[in-house]
């Protein structure tokens, strides 16, 4: 292993932990604001409620506040599966993803929401899953494609949880976050560099080797340039030898009969 791979490995090995590190922390922020939720007021007031002037203060706050325990641990692992993926691959992506997932997927259920109140994390869940999806079609690099392989392992139900299926649960926050993911892949689909290419023994060959010469090449040599293996002679050589005819019996008793 060469010094830039090694370098590479070790950055990755940062990223990963510090991705790690930062989703465990907003996971434990999230849980700490659950079980604080009884001593925090109504949480209705903090809800996203479409269609309504003071509902609008749920887009900054609604990810924040979950209804259950179960909807905690939902959001909190998909949070941290997600989160650490999308901050090990892309770093910067990430960075400047999350925000714009968080205001869009809010501002969208807003529009198109139901009169009721919204809250949890699955606008962020759907938001990474389809950022990670996506940038994985549009970079084809081979971190992308395993980052999203990875997400859609885990999560590729989240492609039908857009879609209205139960009663009391949220699809628009779904379906915002989703599109949120979507746009944001579009837009800073560059803003990571591509991973080193890997280089092979065979190609350190090749270049020791140097280029090939004119007689290496895959061309066909001209007809006059061919040798010429055997030449036929003009005048012909040798003796033909008689042979005596072989005497056919019967035929040769026959004519010798008086």
């Amino acid at each position: 292993m060469d010094a830039s791979t090694q370098q590479h490995a070790a950055a990755v090995r940062d990223r990963f932990q510090n991705a790690l590190l930062a989703s465990l922390a907003f996971v434990a922020l999230l849980g700490a604001i659950f079980f604080a939720a009884p001593w925090l007021g109504d949480k209705q007031a903090w809800s996203l409620v479409p269609q309504s002037l003071p509902g609008l203060v749920g887009v900054l706050t609604a990810p924040l506040l979950h209804g259950s325990a179960g909807h905690w641990l939902a959001n909190a692992s998909a949070l941290l599966i997600l989160g650490t993926l999308v901050g090990t691959v892309y770093p910067r992506a990430a960075l400047r993803a999350l925000p714009l997932i968080w205001v869009l997927s809010g501002l969208g259920t807003w529009l198109i929401g139901r009169p009721s109140f919204h809250i949890g994390a699955s606008g962020l869940t759907h938001g990474l899953m389809f950022l990670l999806l996506f940038l994985g079609l549009l970079r084809r690099d081979r971190p992308a494609i395993a980052a999203a392989l990875i997400a859609f392992f885990f999560y590729g139900g989240m492609l039908l949880t857009v879609l209205p299926r139960e009663p009391g649960v949220s699809w628009e926050y779904h379906l915002c976050g989703a599109l949120a993911g979507i746009v944001a892949a579009f837009i800073w689909r560059r803003a990571d560099p591509q991973p080193p290419r890997p280089r092979y023994s065979w190609e350190d060959e090749d270049e020791a080797a140097g280029p090939p010469d004119d007689a290496d090449t895959l061309e066909p040599p001209r007809p006059q340039d061919v040798p010429v293996l055997w030449h036929r002679q003009e005048t012909p050589t040798g003796v033909v030898l008689p042979f005596r005819p072989r005497p056919v019996p019967g035929r040769d008793e026959g004519a010798n009969t008086p």
